[in-house]
């Protein structure tokens, strides 16, 4: 599931592609932006904020949000073979050695540059930012004191870059129920602290980690702790996990997994 680190790692690799580059051919397979032609444009960087990637030439910037389903592949030049089905490509993008193709983007636009904010602006603070700031991210998620801590650490607007799955396997991994109140979660600094380790760590590696490997043998498909593992045991206490739906209103429900023993 594309998440944070997922976002970075693909920003990382377009950098390295494409950044100091020309665009010799330009496709956006969406009717908005069809009839767009960045072919010339020198491509400045590629980076991610939060979920959302961005590449950025002089006077455009090539907005993406993967959603559940979306990733960009990268492919040498000249003759590619895609990994995906034609017909699910929302965007081709070339330079003289490289080829990207981005299939199944939940969001593609083309936007000038100076409107980067109308994006991004409402985004909290980013997790894998250099100058990530924990208290800060921390101030905002505690204003949502009355909501559920699951809820607030997943609102972008209060951190930007945590995805279900983290937010699953950190609750369980500081021992709070998906529905506790964030006015009673002891120290949010440090629980947003410990959800940008995790995140950094794994955004350098293809496949995350979140410290099971100790209890079950590695390479099977239990290396969770709660997320996706709903009637299983639980790997410290071997009660069985539960799964639920939470959110703010019935169409914006997300799934949780938490150990009733375990987390409180």
């Amino acid at each position: 599931m594309p998440e944070g680190d997922t976002v970075w790692r693909t920003a990382h690799h377009l950098h390295e592609a494409f950044a100091g580059t020309e665009l010799t051919r330009t496709d956006f397979r969406v009717p908005r932006y069809a009839t767009v032609d960045l072919v010339g444009h020198r491509v400045e960087e590629v980076v991610s904020r939060g979920k959302h990637l961005l590449m950025r030439t002089e006077a455009f910037t090539v907005h993406s949000h993967l959603k559940m389903e979306g990733a960009w592949h990268l492919y040498r030049r000249p003759r590619p073979r895609w990994r995906r089905p034609g017909h699910s490509a929302r965007a081709v993008l070339e330079n003289d050695h490289w080829q990207a193709v981005g299939f199944s983007l939940g969001v593609l636009e083309v936007l000038p540059r100076e409107r980067e904010a109308d994006v991004i602006g409402h985004l909290g603070p980013d997790l894998l930012a250099p100058d990530f700031d924990a208290a800060l991210a921390a101030d905002l998620v505690r204003r949502d004191r009355d909501r559920p801590i699951f809820l607030a650490l997943l609102d972008q607007r209060n951190v930007a870059g945590f995805g279900n799955e983290y937010v699953n396997e950190l609750l369980f991994l500081r021992g709070l129920s998906p529905t506790r109140p964030v006015g009673e979660v002891p120290d949010v600094v440090e629980l947003i602290g410990l959800g940008q380790r995790l995140l950094s760590a794994n955004a350098r590696q293809v496949d995350r980690s979140f410290g099971v490997e100790s209890r079950v043998r590695r390479g099977g498909d239990d290396q969770r702790w709660v997320y996706g593992r709903a009637g299983r045991p639980c790997h410290r206490c071997g009660t069985a996990i539960g799964q639920g739906q939470l959110g703010d209103d019935p169409t914006r429900e997300r799934v949780t997994f938490w150990c009733s023993r375990c987390q409180t």
